[in-house]
């Protein structure tokens, strides 16, 4: 799952590579890479080394061709950065739960039986066969103790980071000019990032938005980054369309790390409007980018976020959504307090943090 893309499991896996590195343990660490990632991989540390795996997440030849690389390598420990392992590893093993989305949020990419029946079985496999369970949040450790009734005490949980590229004022080498030039940014914008799928409630998002053009004096524009999934896109664009947002929504698509540093310093407000989260690293980085948060108050994101650090709203509900994003867009005393208050959360996550605990399971494990 390793990517230097910096999707979100992609980001964890290379920030769990590089921060074990720096812990400069005698520990060998063997990097199972599929073959675009290996080509590029250029190993971090000594104790480091890159193995081909040609084999699609998700994907048939992830339960065959995996499992045989497996087998070849004799682990004393194998780590699974996520719930797809082959189900007839049996190695020790230890996987890290990020969410259950998939277990409460299906979407429109689970609908077919074959499908729904593969998720869980491997998901459970996953589960049941791991000698330690990485949860990154608590609440992600309750959705597995409810929904597997795994037992408490083979969970741990571990919180992800936030890199020191998101901070404020940092030169990231990208101009404000040059993200209007680029994107079409004309003034005070709201963010969002993340993919489009259905828990992420970005139609939500957009209704608010129109209920703020139509209502108040706001002026300001939407970004939001991500690549247009072509399965949720047309009703993301429908709804844009219809709602006559079409010169106040800019779609940024996939940007590169500076350019999403920039955007995040650059923004009036962050918002995340999501029905679920296993963890939420977004609010996190515009925290760390001196950037107040409007969140939704549901799953792990006020655990993550702090309770008092962000404005929070139900994301069922369109008019407070509306409200608490006017708020921090147009109380600026607010704004200061919630800039203040998510600079100081922010320092409770590292990634060398994460990596020394993650070592910590490792070596509990192998015993």
């Amino acid at each position: 799952m390793y990517s230097s893309g910096f999707t979100g499991i992609g980001r964890y896996v290379f920030e769990l590579i590089r921060n074990l590195a720096l812990l400069k343990t005698e520990d060998e660490f063997v990097c199972f890479l599929n073959s675009a990632e290996f080509e590029k991989f250029k190993k971090p540390a000594d104790n480091f080394r890159a193995v081909s795996v040609n084999a699609r997440h998700y994907s048939f030849a992830e339960q065959t061709n995996f499992l045989s690389i497996l087998h070849q390598e004799k682990l004393d420990l194998m780590h699974f950065t996520h719930f797809n392992a082959p189900i007839f590893y049996r190695g020790r093993s230890v996987v890290t739960i990020h969410d259950l989305t998939l277990s409460k949020f299906p979407g429109k990419k689970m609908t077919k039986p074959i499908h729904r029946m593969a998720y869980n079985l491997v998901l459970r496999r996953s589960v049941a066969h791991a000698r330690k369970i990485i949860a990154v949040s608590e609440h992600t450790k309750q959705d597995l103790h409810e929904i597997f009734k795994t037992p408490f005490g083979k969970i741990q949980v571990i919180a992800n980071g936030v890199g020191s590229e998101f901070r404020p004022a940092i030169p990231t080498g990208i101009s404000r000019r040059q993200l209007i030039q680029k994107f079409g940014i004309y003034g005070g914008y709201l963010l969002y990032t993340g993919v489009w799928r259905n828990h992420k409630n970005l139609l939500g998002l957009l209704t608010s938005v129109a209920k703020l053009h139509q209502e108040r004096d706001f002026k300001g524009q939407l970004v939001i980054t991500g690549r247009a999934d072509p399965v949720y896109a047309p009703q993301i664009f429908t709804a844009i369309k219809k709602l006559k947002l079409t010169d106040v929504v800019v779609f940024p698509g996939l940007v590169s790390d500076p350019e999403l540093v920039s955007l995040y310093q650059s923004a009036r407000a962050f918002v995340f409007p999501s029905f679920y989260e296993g963890f939420g690293l977004p609010p996190l980085e515009a925290m760390a980018c001196g950037v107040p948060v409007a969140a939704s108050n549901t799953s792990s994101i006020p655990e993550v976020c702090g309770k008092d650090n962000a404005a929070f709203f139900d994301p069922e509900n369109t008019d407070e959504m509306a409200e608490q994003i006017w708020r921090v867009w147009n109380d600026e005393k607010l704004r200061a307090t919630l800039r203040e208050r998510g600079l100081r959360r922010v320092e409770d996550f590292s990634w060398v943090k994460m990596a020394r605990e993650v070592l910590e399971v490792y070596h509990q494990a192998k015993e």
